[in-house]
This record gives structure tokens, C-alpha cells and sequence, in this order.
């Protein structure tokens, strides 16, 4: 067991979320910056798939009970092992009777622990990824609260990278406070004025403090749309459709005004016109802003998005590979 000491601002058990059940209207939850957590995983040994914490901004304080292997990647921030300083994005030993603090981050949002064997809670519905707006998964459906006691499962299937071990600075996420982010039209693109798209892709807009995991809300220059007689779909506002099924990233615009990025927990479908999609790849991205962080979208082809989906896994097979090279050496 890891028992919580101090909980951090909003962490919850994540792994690679429950895919499959769109149709029935649930999402699939889910490691925001999926590579974040991947990697995370990889430096102790795991499985990509295992439960890990993501963390919100401020990370918690655990005491382990026997000895682990952990790793905390994403977004940097300050790891202390009792009150010896560690790095993230390396592969540390605690001994039991220790404990882990994981402090404010001071680059990205979001960070994630991983601990050998995985965060062994529950799974529902064949994942163990919190949705707390429905409260399943993770512990009671809810982000970890103090007193907690983390059950933590056991491998034997993959060797771990010893102490030290690291993920090269060069295959890790490019944070900033300003992001391009590449976009595909979306299902509802035609239903803005040219004029309009061209300005969704000239500006920058700004994360909005009313972000989170059901999508990031965005300031930025109002659009229009193309003029038609109305009722528009489900209502009488121009933002309006005929419901229709939102993939993740989808970029919707209610009223025309503050964009919306739906991310993991966001709704299956609704009935507001969406002008783009985020690719899978710069989702991670997404999952690392924070107010008042600057986005500039790039339109791109569905074949390009294609390409750079092959190009994130080929960097995660680095990151694999290097790590196995370690376990040899």
C-alpha cells in the first residue's frame, strides 16, 4: 500500500482510459498527456496500460510501505524522496517507510507518477481511469484525499531500468507558454464564413481560467457564420446543428464566441458547430497549458495528421528502446 499524506490540489488515478463505450455516451477518461504517462510508466518497468496519478499543478505527498520503484514525468516539477531533491523524468528507488513528495510544477499543468506494478484500484468497465463527473473509477469515482491507502498491483513482466535511468530531454514534450496546435477541419467547418476561418487560424488565443478535463475554454475573436434561414438544428442560435458525434479535439464554438477544445471527459456528442479537431499527438499539448498560455491552431490534412501520429509513436519506441538498452547495460 502508499498512503496519501497530502493529497495535492486535484490527482487522480489515470491510465489509458476505457475506450469502446462512446455509443452507450460515456468517454474515455484517461491519461490527458498520454505520452506524459507512457513514459512515466516505461521508467519503471510497467506496462504503458498501468494506473498511474496525474497530477494537477500541485502534486501530493505519499509514504510507501516497502520499497518501489517510481517515476513522475510530464511537466517539470520538483520531486523530493524525503528531503533529498530528485529529478522527474528518471527512474528512482524509495525504500519503505519513505515518502514521495511531488511539488508545484513550474512548467506544463500536468504530471504523472508511476509506480512499479501500477495503482491496483478497481477497474470499471475494464479501466481504472477516474471520470468523476459519473464517480467510477480510481478511488470512489473522486481525486485521492488524505488517509487514502493506494493498493499497488505486482510484475514480474518486464524488467525495470535501474536508479538513474532517464528519458533523453530530447524525446520529451516541448513546453512553453505558447503552443501551435495543429488542427484538421472539423465536421462543421462549412458552417463558418471564410472570413471567420481565416481569422480562427491568423489569432492567438489564450487558455481561460474555465478550463479542466471536460474541455479548455479559449479567449480569442468572436466568429460568424454562414448565413441560413433558421431554426438551426437544436435551436435558434447560428452555432447550432443537428446533434451530431464530437471526436476527441473536437474544437466546438457556441454562440461563436470562446472557443472550446473537448478533451477526455468532454460529452460524446451535443449540437454546436465544430471548425477543427485537434490530432491525437498535440492533445498532449493541450493537456500541458495552463491560463494564460498563448495558442496559435495550424490547419493541416488528414494525411499529415496521419504522419505526425506515426511520428509520435516512433518517438515513444525511442523512448522504449533506450530504456531496455538500460536494463542490459
Amino acid at each position: 500500500m502508499v498512503t496519501v499524506e497530502y493529497a495535492g490540489a486535484h490527482t487522480l488515478v489515470q491510465d489509458l482510459g476505457r475506450d469502446g463505450y462512446y455509443a452507450m455516451g460515456l468517454p474515455p477518461s484517461g491519461a490527458l498527456d498520454q505520452f506524459s504517462h507512457r513514459c512515466a510508466n516505461l521508467l519503471v518497468g510497467n506496462h504503458v496500460s498501468a494506473a498511474t496519478l496525474e497530477v494537477t499543478m500541485i502534486g501530493p505527498k505519499l509514504r510507501f510501505d516497502a520499497p518501489a520503484y517510481v517515476a513522475v514525468a510530464g511537466g517539470e516539477v520538483p520531486i523530493w524522496i524525503d528531503d533529498v531533491r530528485h529529478d522527474s523524468w528518471t527512474t528512482l528507488h524509495i525504500a519503505a517507510g519513505r515518502t514521495l513528495t511531488v511539488g508545484t510544477l513550474r512548467t506544463g499543468c500536468r504530471a504523472y507518477i508511476a509506480i512499479r506494478g501500477g495503482i491496483d484500484t478497481p477497474p470499471f468497465l475494464g479501466s481504472r481511469s477516474t471520470y468523476v463527473s459519473s464517480a467510477i473509477g480510481g478511488v470512489r469515482g473522486a481525486p485521492i484525499t488524505v488517509g487514502d491507502e493506494l493498493p499497488i498491483g505486482f510484475t514480474e513482466s518486464r524488467d525495470c531500468p535501474g536508479p538513474g535511468s532517464t528519458v533523453e530531454k530530447r524525446l520529451r514534450p516541448p513546453l512553453s507558454d505558447a503552443y501551435r496546435i495543429r488542427v484538421v477541419p472539423g465536421l462543421c467547418h462549412y458552417r463558418f464564413d471564410q472570413d471567420s476561418v481565416d481569422r480562427f487560424f491568423s489569432s492567438t488565443f489564450t487558455v481561460s481560467p474555465v478550463s479542466d478535463r471536460t474541455g479548455y475554454r479559449l479567449s480569442g475573436p468572436a466568429l460568424t457564420f454562414v448565413e441560413r434561414e433558421p431554426p438551426f438544428g437544436a435551436g435558434d442560435n447560428p452555432s447550432n446543428v443537428v446533434d451530431l458525434g464530437y471526436p476527441m479535439g473536437s474544437i466546438q464554438i457556441p454562440n461563436g464566441e470562446e472557443p472550446i477544445c473537448l478533451l477526455r471527459d468532454a460529452v460524446t456528442g451535443g449540437g454546436y458547430a465544430t471548425i477543427g479537431t485537434v490530432i491525437t499527438g498535440d492533445l498532449d499539448l493541450i493537456a500541458q497549458m495552463k491560463a494564460p498560455d498563448a495558442i496559435r491552431f495550424v490547419q493541416i490534412s488528414l494525411s499529415d495528421a496521419m504522419a505526425a501520429r506515426k511520428l509520435r509513436a516512433q518517438r515513444l519506441r525511442e523512448v522504449e528502446f533506450g530504456l531496455k538498452l538500460l536494463t542490459i547495460f
